[in-house]
């Protein structure tokens, strides 16, 4: 006849329960009776221990509010950043379109467009068509600068060549070669 109960045992006499050990039990001490308390610290030493980790969970705690507020803030101003100059690419490759149409014009001699009706007529509708250019750049946070006369500067100029005898001061920008161009607060061009 077979036996309903299971078979507990285990080779090499594995199946001995092992109880646990209390917390507060070391290696190579004897066991405390249930209503014994250890005896290394007095109570005023184990208060000053429990409030020293209470004190440093909370700075734990603390420092890892600082960093996720920090990170959530990083965050913020990338993705502004990121909506913000998002157009300047675009912004890069219309420049070349708005500085072809002002060559454009530059390159129609004056007294050829009051001889000729129709070039006048041409002239006078890409000027219209580089104002709406730039009307859309500005809506778009996109300014032109032009620095003739101003003092230079190395976060917005570039330059080319020193002109000698121009009559103004050392530092100051006497001819553009090429009109920059600001988004927002950084330069594109």
């Amino acid at each position: 006849m077979q036996n309903s109960k299971p078979d507990n045992t285990a080779p090499d006499g594995a199946n001995e329960q092992q109880q646990e050990t209390p917390a507060y039990e070391m290696e190579g001490t004897e066991p405390l009776a249930p209503h014994e308390k250890p005896a290394a610290a007095s109570e005023g030493d184990l208060i000053a221990a429990l409030k020293a980790e209470a004190d440093k969970a909370k700075d734990q705690m603390l420092r890892a509010l600082a960093d996720a507020e920090n990170t959530r803030k990083r965050a913020l101003k990338e993705r502004d950043d990121a909506l913000r100059y998002a157009v300047a690419n675009f912004a890069r490759d219309m420049l070349n379109v708005a500085d072809n149409l002002r060559r454009a014009l530059e390159a129609v001699p004056a007294d050829l467009m009051e001889s000729e009706p129709r070039l006048k007529n041409l002239v006078d509708g890409v000027q219209a068509t580089e104002r709406e250019l730039q009307k859309s750049l500005e809506k778009q946070g996109i300014r032109k600068i032009d620095p003739t006369g101003e003092p230079f500067n190395p976060n917005y100029h570039e330059v080319m060549f020193e002109a000698p005898g121009t009559g103004k001061p050392a530092g100051y920008v006497t001819q553009v070669v090429e009109v920059g161009y600001i988004l927002h607060d950084r330069l594109l061009r």
